[in-house]
């Protein structure tokens, strides 16, 4: 059976809402400017929580708008700025389904074509409303015949198209639950990377923090194996808020404590810690989800040589550096993203460059001669073909990236696992 994926545009598809952003570049020179901001932001906020009826909300804020097609053209490179990041690293997502992919949305072709176009959708995709402009370009209203400008209008779209087979929706605000709540689609996806609407969060069959959060409940290709808001960023001590908030930006599910608990570190895939609450070698033996220690201070060594035995790569701040805030998480995300090893206190240096179409294999094992052979020997015997590899070794442990062409059987990745001397591995992406 097909499937079809509804996505929606504003505070979906981008961080933010492009009529909002419209008035804000159309608007900029008007004394009461701030006032009219407001006024907009509540209409948009009171239609997509349900709380006024789309059409009066878009009949109002088009009146406010006094916008014209230069201000459009400002928009849209706003708009291209402000793709939401989970979207725009999942390209190949949008390039390999480019006929289920529909992009719905009761914003405006004007702006959204150009954006979304760039993501290998298809402009028969994208189903949204049109300005009306006067013979100067002004925008004077819009087309009140589409029924995306009328209440219930993805409803009236969906019955139209009559797509033959599984519709999934995927949005943040009222009008795209009314797509589950008419029978029209199978699941809705409330969309809250970028803001959760609890009106229609709590409504919904899934609340999905991130697109790869979506893609990964429905196994389809995505850019990173795992969903960071699955994986658990431990804080523990005296850390910078603007380091943390790096970390929020990517997604990871924050949890703050006074001390290194057994508990909350045996859940933790990232541990953040100020150099007077590093964990016990003992602690990170029995932490077998813990990827990266990022601590803001010396590591030391005992610690340091616990973790590279249990697979886990420490970025380490000995000269307390005033830019650690920056550093230091940067380091962690590099290596959570790409496998890169730069800087780390106990890992051996490695910087691989990224490579497209391709699946990243970490494979952490100790320096023993004869690993390398087996992990080829796998990939041989299983007629996969490697796009790049990189060994790097210290006294400890021996660090293997390899890329390989995407297609192949699960069980390869288990023989992997299985070969004798093997810490941990990891398919990155």
């Amino acid at each position: 059976m097909e499937q079809y994926f509804i996505i929606d545009f504003d505070s979906t598809f981008t961080q933010v809402e492009a009529l909002d952003e419209l008035a804000r570049i159309s608007l900029k020179n008007r004394p009461d400017r701030e006032d009219i901001y407001k006024q907009i932001e509540d209409l948009t906020n009171a239609s997509m929580e349900g709380k006024l009826s789309f059409t009066e909300s878009l009949e109002r804020r088009v009146k406010l708008l006094n916008a014209n097609r230069d201000h459009l053209k400002q928009l849209i490179s706003h708009l291209k700025k402000k793709v939401s990041t989970s979207f725009s690293r999942n390209t190949i997502f949008f390039k390999n389904h480019q006929d289920e992919v529909l992009i719905v949305s009761g914003g405006f072709k004007e702006f959204i074509t150009p954006v979304v176009t760039e993501y290998h959708i298809k402009k028969e995709n994208i189903y949204a409303n049109t300005f009306v402009f006067d013979e100067e370009g002004n925008i004077i209203g819009y087309d009140r015949e589409n029924p995306l400008s009328q209440e219930g209008g993805k409803v009236k779209l969906l019955k139209e198209l009559q797509l033959p087979g599984d519709i999934y929706g995927i949005g943040d605000g009222y009008s795209d639950f009314q797509l589950k709540e008419s029978g029209m689609i199978k699941k809705f996806f409330a969309f809250t990377e970028n803001i959760e609407r609890k009106s229609v969060a709590e409504k919904a069959d899934h609340i999905t923090p991130s697109f790869d959060e979506f893609l990964y409940l429905n196994k389809l290709p995505r850019a990173i194996s795992y969903p960071k808001n699955r994986i658990k960023c431990l804080v523990v001590g005296n850390v910078d808020e603007d380091a943390l908030d790096q970390l929020k930006k990517e997604g990871y599910n924050m949890r703050h404590r006074e001390s290194v608990e057994d508990k909350y570190l045996e859940e933790a895939g990232v541990l953040f810690c100020d150099e007077e609450n590093q964990p016990s070698a003992e602690q990170v033996q029995n932490a077998g989800r813990l990827k990266v220690i990022g601590v803001f201070g010396k590591c030391n060594r005992k610690l340091a040589d616990a973790a590279a035995e249990n697979g886990i790569i420490i970025f380490d701040d000995p000269r307390h550096n005033p830019h650690s805030t920056d550093f230091l998480p940067k380091r962690v995300m590099a290596f959570m993203n790409e496998g890169k090893t730069h800087t780390s206190c106990n890992f051996p240096d490695l910087q691989p460059p990224r490579v497209n179409n391709a699946h990243r294999l970490i494979h952490i094992h100790k320096n023993v001669p004869g690993i390398l052979a087996k992990i080829n020997d796998v990939f041989a015997r299983h007629n996969i073909n490697i796009v790049g590899e990189f060994l790097v070794t210290n006294p400890q442990i021996g660090y293997v990236i390899t890329d390989v062409n995407t297609g192949y059987d699960t069980e390869v990745l288990n023989e992997l696992k299985a070969i004798e001397h093997t810490i941990k591995f990891r398919l990155l992406y």
